[in-house]
């Protein structure tokens, strides 16, 4: 592979680190906030999904600045508000504040998971593409990982420990800002900007295997936009994309996933284990995500991404019922809510984790890419921020079990949408997608 395509990736996927690292990190704390602060359960939803409804913003409004102002600017405008975001949350002096800033951070990490994955479509000849976006998830989830491990080594620094969680993030932060200097814009940016010769260059810099074919295939793709300032999403033509792409989001979500991630602490602590236990074993869920992550890498472009799908449904189905189960009638020991989590996070990582972004940087046109990933990362988020928001409240309402059933049996029907529904988008290129997609 091309140092330059790798290198390029690599720092753009850092704002995916950054998405994971900065979503998650809040579970480690959400004990300490609520003892510090004198938080109620809602309160405690509230300081969650503050962060969540920032990325509800930032993952809807990164589209137009994406396409006019380009890809790597958008990063650049990540970098700095991650970084504010961390400073801000480390010295926060009351409540309100330290909402206000999770809700800079949050427009950070909506605009970050549309734009990460998008440029490194972009960049990425067809053969390598799903392989390179999984890069980008790839970080989100050594990101979590992160998250949890650090929470872990800080839990025991004092009754400040909060401030430490949520301020490390400035030094990636900073790195990330940094590095971006060194990148180049997004090809497919350039000729849509009329900017052939930069496009040229850069395809040839990250050794594109044939310059003057894939050129023209972006010229032709983007010719109907000659003459016009405006695309519109919303028509006829993309409705299969549009579809395809909230559907994926709606269930990506229905699955609990981030609801597990932000309160894994409090769900082994509900368990039966300690503080410190109940961190360690949250760094358990952040590297099975991880490992399981990297085994998707390996086969997203070998299987497909509707096969990866298929397993992960019935996976995540049988996990999440375990989990529900256990927690009803305790028909395992203490350590069973734990391996039925672990395995959850498995299929998920393997499937949906893997996938979503890749197959949302793939299923829209060129000519509304930014809008079509901005309303698949706006459908993906606002559920987001909605169940992190009323999870608590149901927690301390209903325990565990009924929650993980219900998630559980939301995969019933995501198993045939991928079926009958999804389009499979391996080895071929955007502008091969783009006829296809618009076709149906």
């Amino acid at each position: 592979m091309n140092k330059n395509l790798l290198f390029a990736t690599i720092v753009s996927a850092l704002g995916s680190f950054l998405f994971g690292f900065d979503t998650v990190v809040i579970s480690g704390t959400n004990e300490f906030l609520k003892a510090y602060f004198q938080l109620t359960p809602f309160e405690v939803g509230v300081t969650v999904s503050i962060a969540l409804w920032g990325t509800v913003i930032g993952s809807i409004a990164i589209g137009k600045p994406g396409d006019v102002y380009g890809r790597k600017s958008m990063l650049f405008i990540c970098g700095l508000l991650y970084l504010f975001s961390s400073l801000g949350c480390a010295t926060a002096t009351g409540w309100w504040v330290l909402l206000c800033f999770r809700l800079f951070g949050g427009l950070a990490i909506g605009a970050a998971s549309v734009m990460a994955p998008m440029y490194i479509a972009e960049i990425a000849p067809a053969r390598l593409r799903g392989r390179l976006v999984a890069v980008a998830q790839f970080n989100i989830v050594f990101g979590i990982l992160v998250a949890f491990f650090s929470n872990y080594l800080l839990v025991g620094i004092g009754d400040n420990n909060w401030r430490w969680m949520l301020g490390v993030m400035a030094i990636p932060s900073g790195i990330f800002f940094l590095l971006l200097f060194f990148v180049p814009e997004s090809p497919r940016w350039l000729v849509k900007k009329g900017n052939v010769d930069r496009a040229r260059a850069v395809l040839q810099k990250v050794g594109a295997e044939n310059v003057e074919s894939e050129l023209g295939e972006m010229v032709a793709s983007l010719k109907e936009e000659a003459g016009t300032t405006v695309t519109k999403l919303f028509q006829r033509k993309y409705r299969f994309a549009i579809l395809c792409a909230v559907f994926l989001a709606i269930f990506n979500q229905l699955t609990g996933i981030n609801a597990i991630l932000y309160y894994a602490p409090t769900i082994f602590k509900e368990a039966g284990a300690s503080t410190n236990l109940a961190m360690l074993q949250a760094v358990a869920v952040g590297v099975t995500n991880m490992l399981f992550t990297i085994v998707a890498m390996f086969f997203i472009d070998k299987l497909g991404r509707k096969t990866l799908l298929l397993i992960g449904a019935v996976g995540m189905c049988l996990s999440l019922a375990g989990a529900g189960f256990h927690d009803l009638i305790g028909f395992m020991s203490g350590s069973g809510m734990v391996l039925f989590l672990v395995g959850f996070i498995a299929f998920f990582a393997f499937s949906q984790g893997a996938v979503i972004w890749v197959f949302l940087a793939e299923i829209f046109p060129n000519k509304i890419r930014a809008k079509g990933q901005a309303l698949g990362s706006f459908t993906h988020w606002i559920m987001n921020a909605i169940i992190g928001l009323i999870f608590p409240v149901v927690l301390a309402a209903v325990h565990v079990g009924p929650i993980f059933l219900f998630f559980a049996i939301t995969m019933i029907p995501f198993f045939f949408f991928v079926w009958k529904m999804m389009p499979e988008t391996k080895g071929k290129s955007l502008e091969e997608l783009e006829r296809i997609i618009t076709a149906r």
